[in-house]
């Protein structure tokens, strides 16, 4: 006997409440706090970490080998995120943090942290995506400004926690604490997003582009060692193993190339190229990425050592550049919604960077405290324009099933960018930082040995310790070597100005990722599914009460909040 239940399409469809909207987006929230709050922490930690585990003259690594990681599983968390959902691919990315984070804490030797820190990276580019992607798939473009809103604060709670936490950390417990904290945050993010994360998986339709992500994930490789070997002053571009990995990245990417173009289901189609707004927003993402975390990756030990500050201090003093990234993001996100517009914000975002790196320009060791605040206040509005308004661009320029990989592809050729810059100018500063520091010692009367020795293992404690004279010269050698790594910087964020210019305004998707793959429903037909959903739970449960002799009018577990867990848990199972 077979019964008639109604149409059941629609039925197997996710529906796009509100309710649900901000519930799955709960889960990004905490994933997203995961990643934020271990980068600012790490940032403040960093000239203790690389003190403590004798790494000064390779400090460039710690931050060099997390973002070579996050860049190499970009691509692959976007794509596999298209052909198989993305739940699962997010709590994977919150395990494999966490746990690199436990490895990082007991980690006794600079290399070995170096290793656990690539594992975060894995991790780190995944929450980082897939949180991109997932917006997408369940809010309209011309409605997604406003969600900037909570992931701004989000990154102002991160601003004002890690660096207090950072400090408090390294100046009154231990730097291993920095990733101790990541333990019960990871744990917490994964519960909330194993509950809340209802979000349907798929099978994959065509063969999996396996050798296009071998391929890809080597020349990345290539491109990174290429230009961290050549920018070092012990190998350098004329080094034969420079040239090797710069010979290796021509190589396999010329067969990614040639492999993409006969792929079934290409890792990064290159159809999108074709786009010229994705090419466009993409190159701005670029030429960004080279500026903006160069500053970012060494602004705190700046902070810390050319202007004598403790690790709590710097951390506080990178919150004006958190708070003017928070506001212009909220800013901005508001502005796009309510006019659908969004051009003015990438060129307003380049200018507001360009001219806080020349300001930057003029930093020395006597600089007041309340001009380095400005500069990076002003330096962090001009990222807040530019950061989620180019994603934005990029996710509403391409179809709705090609979502996740656009998003992927846009933010790798921004790491890319970040990668290069922070091994290029790293280098640049570190080599000129080990020149000086070294000329610091020896004219101190230490011998050649002693001042290398010296050099290795210096941070921020060790240099409180220092005879006066002594602590000045080193004090001067950090700010004579980092400010003038600024103007290499500035014409990189010309370059994005420009782009930006150029950059061609369209109008907004009124229509969520998921609703127009056919995976959804949104809108007030959502609302109106969701009702006659829940009428149907009430029937049925009122059915089983009359059969199971219950007393007239009731209806056992019936209240709104259990009907609706039901109906969470039938459409979890369908």
């Amino acid at each position: 006997m077979t019964t008639t239940t109604g149409p059941q399409p629609a039925a197997a469809q996710l529906l796009l409440t509100q309710k649900r909207i901000w519930i799955i987006f709960s889960a990004l929230i905490a994933g997203m706090l995961l990643s934020s709050l271990d980068q600012t922490i790490v940032s403040t930690a960093m000239p203790t970490i690389v003190g403590k585990l004798g790494g000064v003259e390779h400090q460039a690594w710690i931050t060099t080998a997390y973002l070579l990681a996050t860049t190499i599983v970009m691509p692959i968390y976007g794509k596999f995120g298209d052909v198989l959902g993305r739940r699962n691919l997010f709590l994977v990315a919150i395990a494999l943090f966490t746990l690199a984070s436990v490895g990082c804490a007991l980690a006794t030797d600079f290399w070995g942290f170096v290793i656990f820190r690539a594992i975060q990276g894995l991790g780190g580019g995944g929450l980082m995506i897939l949180s991109q992607a997932i917006i997408a798939d369940i809010v309209p473009a011309k409605d997604r400004g406003k969600y900037m809103g909570p992931l701004g604060a989000i990154f102002g709670l991160s601003a004002v926690a890690g660096p207090l936490l950072g400090g408090f950390f390294v100046d009154h417990l231990t730097w291993e604490w920095a990733f101790y904290i990541n333990i019960p945050i990871g744990l917490a993010a994964f519960a909330v997003a194993w509950f809340t994360l209802t979000l349907p998986n798929k099978k994959a339709e065509k063969r999996i582009d396996v050798l296009g992500v071998l391929l890809l994930s080597a020349a990345t490789t290539c491109l990174i060692f290429f230009t961290d070997f050549g920018g070092k002053k012990d190998e350098g571009w004329d080094s034969p193993l420079t040239w090797a990995f710069g010979a290796g990245l021509v190589l396999c990417a010329a067969a990614f190339v040639m492999v993409e173009r006969r792929a079934e289901d290409p890792i990064i189609p290159l159809s999108l190229f074709r786009n010229r707004i994705f090419i466009n927003a993409t190159a701005i993402g670029f030429t960004l990425g080279l500026g903006m975390f160069s500053a970012i990756a060494f602004v705190p030990t700046f902070l810390q050592m050319s202007s004598g500050t403790s690790a709590a201090e710097s951390g506080l003093l990178m919150l004006p550049m958190m708070v003017g990234l928070m506001g212009t993001s909220i800013y901005s996100g508001i502005r796009i919604s309510k006019t659908g517009k969004y051009k003015m914000f990438p060129i307003l975002g380049a200018a507001f960077t360009m001219a806080a790196m020349l300001w930057m320009t003029t930093l020395t060791a006597a600089t007041p405290i309340w001009v380095i605040c400005l500069q990076l206040f002003v330096f962090g509005a001009g990222l807040g324009l530019i950061m989620q308004v180019i994603v934005l661009v990029v996710q509403n320029s391409v179809p709705a099933d090609q979502i996740g990989t656009a998003t992927s592809t846009n933010n790798y050729f921004r790491e890319v960018g970040a990668a290069m810059g922070v091994a290029v100018f790293g280098a640049i500063f570190t080599n000129r930082l080990a020149e000086s520091l070294t000329n610091a010692f020896t004219g101190a009367g230490a011998s050649a040995a002693q001042a290398s020795q010296s050099t290795r293992s210096l941070d921020p404690q060790a240099l409180s310790q220092l005879p006066e004279q002594l602590r000045d010269a080193i004090v001067n050698a950090y700010a004579e070597s980092l400010a003038p790594v600024f103007w290499y910087l500035i014409p990189f964020i010309a370059v994005a100005l420009l782009l930006a210019i150029t950059l061609k305004q369209i109008p907004l998707s009124d229509t969520a990722g998921m609703v127009a793959r056919g995976e959804a429903v949104g809108g007030e037909e959502a609302d109106r599914l969701e009702a006659e959903r829940l009428q149907g739970l009430r029937r049925d449960k009122l059915g089983n009460a009359e059969n199971t002799g219950a007393p007239e009018g009731t209806v056992p577990d019936g209240d709104p909040e259990s009907l609706e867990r039901d109906g969470e848990l039938a459409s979890q199972r369908s």
